[in-house]
């Protein structure tokens, strides 16, 4: 076990959507009632996911820093002008709008509850803007210590620069903090980079690990992390 015999971390920081919130079962609702409108039903949500991801992608890592609702609102313009569909004027508002909304995942507050009551600190680091992901914190029971965000940091993950401004505001190095996350590809990269401790939880969305990287743990929702760190004597 890669975490054992290494110290109990100051705090624990947590990726939000997808790891924390239910991003891709919101994003499919938001995306299907999105093709209804354009009488586009047929089209399967995950196709233009899959375009939109690309793009939202590479404008996050585009400057000047912008902020996600500006990110994902041009995302969105581009995906429905690649697969020649039609653009609306409430289109972008419809997905921004959705996010907030998004609800935990069913095990979540429980284990956060647990966590917060062994000690630990928590803290949310996403590629966000403040006012979006105020209405998923609002979700999680106020057992979230602090939520440091892409517009607080000026950059989007895999970005170092938004882990190290987090490790700066939670006034930690990275070897004392363990984070928890759903998403390789962002994640994973700035942890293979730092160098902090990661549990990868892996809800069976057919993520894939990066080939030169392996988290020091992997659970199935955040109920392992429980029981991992009973085994750890955190």
């Amino acid at each position: 076990m890669p975490l054992k015999n290494t110290p109990r971390p100051l705090w624990l920081t947590f990726d939000c959507y997808g790891t924390l919130i239910q991003w891709d079962e919101g994003l499919q609702e938001a995306v299907r009632e999105l093709l209804a409108r354009k009488g586009a039903a047929g089209t399967p949500p995950e196709e233009l996911i899959a375009v939109y991801d690309r793009h939202e992608h590479a404008l996050e890592q585009t400057p000047p820093h912008r902020s996600f609702r500006e990110v994902s609102g041009e995302g969105l313009q581009r995906t429905l002008a690649e697969l020649g569909l039609p653009e609306s004027p409430g289109d972008a508002g419809l997905l921004a709008g959705r996010i907030g909304a998004m609800p935990p995942f069913p095990e979540v507050v429980g284990v956060l509850r647990t966590l917060k009551a062994a000690g630990h600190r928590l803290a949310i680091v996403s590629n966000t803007d403040d006012d979006i992901i105020a209405g998923n914190v609002a979700q999680l029971g106020g057992l979230i210590d602090r939520v440091i965000t892409a517009q607080q940091a000026g950059a989007y993950k895999p970005d170092r620069r938004l882990f190290d401004h987090a490790h700066a505001q939670l006034g930690v190095q990275p070897a004392e903090v363990v984070h928890i996350c759903a998403s390789p590809h962002l994640d994973h990269a700035a942890a293979r980079e730092i160098g902090f401790r990661c549990i990868w939880v892996d809800r069976g969305t057919g993520r894939r690990l990066l080939p030169d990287y392996q988290p020091d743990a992997t659970v199935g929702d955040l109920r392992g992390v429980v029981d991992l760190f009973a085994t750890l004597g955190w």
